[in-house]
């Protein structure tokens, strides 16, 4: 991997039937968690728990979210890009809605065969580490 790196923050949220939510961001056609850049002076719990707050209208203090871990991966809408994202996950199960620049929102069947327009980050990180004998 080469190229810039964007530092992101990123929180697996499931419904009630254990689903994954997923967003895919207008103009783009990757799904991908809920999550996105630090402001200047946030922590990675803050930037996860703020922008999920304004992506899909989920409100959880930034402590209560769990570190699930720390990945380098392909950033799925920008070329030439790799992201350093800091994933959470959100105890409990959660409703969603599309708001801020979120086009779209989809819950993932995690058992289910997996669609082919997941962000690398999902398909090569997050997935296999929520498979992962705990």
């Amino acid at each position: 991997m080469n190229g810039d790196v964007i530092v992101v923050s990123a929180v697996c949220v499931y419904n009630a039937k254990g689903e994954l939510l997923t967003v895919r961001k207008r103009g783009t056609d990757k799904f991908m968690h809920p999550g996105g850049k630090p402001e200047p002076g946030e922590t990675a719990a803050e930037a996860a728990s703020r922008e999920l707050f304004e992506e899909v209208g989920i409100e959880i203090a930034p402590h209560v979210l769990e570190p699930l871990g720390v990945w380098l991966a392909v950033a799925a809408n920008e070329a030439g890009t790799n992201i350093e994202a800091t994933v959470f996950s959100a105890p409990g199960t959660w409703e969603a809605r599309p708001s801020a620049e979120i086009a779209e929102i989809r819950w993932l069947d995690l058992y289910a065969p997996l669609p082919d327009d997941l962000a690398p980050l999902l398909t090569d990180h997050v997935l296999p580490a929520l498979a992962a004998p705990k």
